[in-house]
């Protein structure tokens, strides 16, 4: 059988040749034959299928590691896994459109024509510092409206995550999804803000900064903002689901396929940020607006908890029958200082009620 020059073979295929080259070292679509003078790629033309199947998958977005896992499996279990990714891009892009409809019902000043019934959360919240650290620079705040989470980091972590803390608080007083998104996006400007103004007068203080993951609650919707590597889960019929996505340096590797899950948990650059609050060019929160339901229960926490407790674990922890707020967030503490505790740690639990 003729073999195809990589340029035939992308055109074939649709994909180019420098993401035929990225998914060579990634061991997505290997070449049939590589020259071993030239170092040209030859490919055959059986493997058109698997290489229209990558076009495909990219073209919805599937990140590269979740395209080698679907490729590898048989025809039906492939189609159940594009089946599940398509049920999380709709719910990404039911919210996507709930925040749209609140922007634009904030903007004409219009109201809804249907009020979202009211719940009320019941919480608690905690940080420790930790079997090896000196210091705690984990802050975590919980109210009737306002949950958060943030991680200090730099010379002063502990004063940066405690001052993002402070600055959210007034958003107890919002009132209208609408009102309640702009006000979380200008509570973290301030903040981000703050941080940075006291970096650049306080040589001590240079190079501080804070992640944050927070929830704002309105009726019977929350809005959530995101940045760094704390994270916000969702027990929901009980599934535990990541809300978050991290801005990390190891995450980013998992989405282009260069690492897997398993490898991040060790690899040398994990605690390397992206995006945080203050430090660095790049202080852009995720803001998104979530829909909540009687009987959910949310979980926020720094990565003190999740580098060294597995998933799984917390899982079945959410899960335990009768727990209230508090004993799970202690119990979560312990089970991270149990582990080792390398880090600070910072939990909030809230659960979900019917008005009261």
């Amino acid at each position: 059988m003729q073999l195809l020059t990589i340029g035939a073979f992308a055109r074939l295929s649709r994909l180019s040749p420098k993401a035929l080259r990225l998914y060579d070292e990634l061991g997505l679509l290997r070449p049939a034959r590589v020259d071993g003078a030239s170092g040209y790629r030859f490919y055959s033309p059986d493997q058109l299928e698997r290489a229209r199947l990558v076009a495909w998958l990219r073209r919805v977005g599937m990140p590269l590691a979740k395209i080698a896992e679907v490729c590898d499996l048989p025809a039906p279990a492939a189609a159940g896994a594009v089946s599940d990714f398509l049920t999380l891009l709709e719910a990404d892009l039911s919210e996507r459109k709930g925040l749209a409809l609140s922007l634009i019902a904030y903007l004409s000043g219009s109201e809804t024509a249907m009020p979202a019934p009211h719940l009320t959360i019941r919480y608690a919240a905690a940080s420790d510092i930790g079997r090896e650290r000196d210091r705690n620079q984990d802050s975590a705040y919980a109210g009737p409206r306002l949950l958060a989470v943030a991680d200090g980091l730099g010379p002063g972590g502990d004063a940066a995550s405690e001052s993002v803390i402070e600055a959210l608080r007034p958003l107890e007083s919002a009132e209208s999804p609408g009102d309640l998104l702009n006000a979380l996006s200008d509570a973290v400007s301030a903040a981000t803000s703050s941080l940075r103004s006291r970096s650049e007068s306080d040589p001590e203080f240079a190079g501080s900064g804070s992640t944050l993951t927070a929830m704002l609650w309105s009726g019977a919707q929350l809005a959530l903002v995101h940045i760094g590597d704390t994270r916000a889960y969702l027990l929901r019929d009980g599934g535990l689901f990541q809300i978050t996505h991290d801005h990390s340096v190891v995450q980013s590797l998992i989405d282009a396929g260069r690492l897997t899950p398993e490898e991040a948990v060790s690899h040398p650059q994990r605690s390397l940020l992206l995006r945080a609050l203050g430090a660095g060019d790049d202080g852009r929160p995720d803001v998104s607006l979530h829909d909540a339901v009687a009987g959910d229960r949310y979980l926020l926490c720094s990565d003190g908890l999740t580098s060294v407790v597995p998933v799984a674990v917390i899982r079945e922890t959410l899960n335990e029958p009768e727990s209230a707020p508090g004993e799970v967030v202690q119990r979560l503490i312990e089970l991270a200082n149990a582990a080792g505790g390398p880090d600070n740690i910072a939990c909030v639990v809230a659960d979900v009620t019917g008005a009261a």
